[in-house]
C-alpha cells in the first residue's frame, strides 16, 4: 500500500518577516519537529528549538626548524590576505592568514596553529601544514660538488612534485595523474587538466581552469623560488 500526503514547510521568525517572491531563494535551517516542518535563521534556532549553534575553536602545535618571516613570506606568494597581528593581541610574533588561520610562533623550533573549524578553515589549514612540514625538510643547502649537487636538485625536483600534489589534493580534493605527467582535478562533476612543465590549463570549466592556473602558479613561487646566486 502506498500513502501519499503533502509535506509542508512554514517560515518562522526572521526569514517570516518579508514575503519572497515568486522564484526567490530562501536559505535557512530545516527542523523537523514530530510531523512539522520549520524553516529558521541559524541565530533563532534557540528562541523556537532546544538545539543551539556552537563554534569549535581547535588548536595544534608542530615543529618548526626555519625562520618565522619566511614562513610568512612564502604564504603571502600563494594568499591574498596574510596580516601581521600587534604583540599585544597575539602575545609574540604571529600573523593572520584571511580570518581564518592564525599562525603564531610559541618556543623555539615550534609554532601553533588556531582555527575556528569549518571546510575552508580546514583546507587552509592542511594546506599550511604541508607548507610548514615543506619548508622544514628543504632547508637550503650549498652544495660545493657537482655531481652532489645534481643529485640534490633531482631529488629535490621529486620531493617539490610530491609536494605540488598534495597541496592540490588539500585545495581540490580529487586529484590524479594523467598522461605524460599531468595533473587531472576533478570538482563537482568538471575536470581540468595541469601540464606541470608549461603551467597550461584545459577546462571546459573557466572558473575551474583560472583556479587551478592561479593555484598552481602561486604554489610554484612558494616551493620552487627563485635561486639565489651564490658568489
Amino acid at each position: 500500500m502506498y500513502f501519499y500526503y503533502e509535506k509542508m514547510e512554514k517560515t518562522i521568525g526572521r526569514l517570516a518577516e518579508n514575503t519572497p517572491e515568486v522564484g526567490e531563494t530562501v536559505s535557512g535551517l530545516l527542523v523537523k519537529k514530530a510531523f512539522t516542518y520549520q524553516i529558521m535563521a541559524p541565530d533563532d534556532l534557540h528562541v523556537f528549538s532546544q538545539l543551539s549553534t556552537a563554534n569549535i575553536s581547535q588548536r595544534i602545535t608542530i615543529a618548526y626548524s626555519g625562520a618565522f618571516g619566511v614562513l610568512k613570506h612564502k604564504l603571502k606568494q600563494i594568499f591574498e590576505s596574510v596580516e601581521s597581528l600587534p604583540d599585544e593581541e597575539s602575545e609574540g610574533p604571529a600573523f593572520r592568514v584571511h580570518e581564518w588561520l592564525t599562525v603564531k610562533y610559541e618556543l623555539e623550533k615550534h609554532i601553533s596553529l588556531h582555527w575556528r573549524s569549518d571546510p575552508i578553515s580546514d583546507m587552509v589549514l592542511d594546506f599550511v601544514v604541508a607548507l610548514v612540514l615543506n619548508i622544514s625538510r628543504e632547508i637550503p643547502k650549498v652544495v660545493v660538488e657537482s655531481e652532489e649537487a645534481t643529485k640534490t636538485e633531482e631529488e629535490n625536483n621529486k620531493k617539490a612534485e610530491k609536494v605540488i600534489h598534495a597541496l592540490f589534493v588539500s585545495l581540490f580534493g580529487d586529484v590524479k595523474f594523467g598522461e605524460n605527467g599531468k595533473l587531472v582535478i576533478s570538482v563537482d562533476g568538471n575536470v581540468a587538466h595541469l601540464h606541470k612543465q608549461s603551467g597550461n590549463v584545459e577546462s571546459e570549466n573557466e572558473g575551474l581552469r583560472e583556479s587551478v592556473r592561479v593555484a598552481f602558479q602561486r604554489i610554484q613561487n612558494a616551493v620552487k623560488p627563485i635561486p639565489l646566486s651564490v658568489s
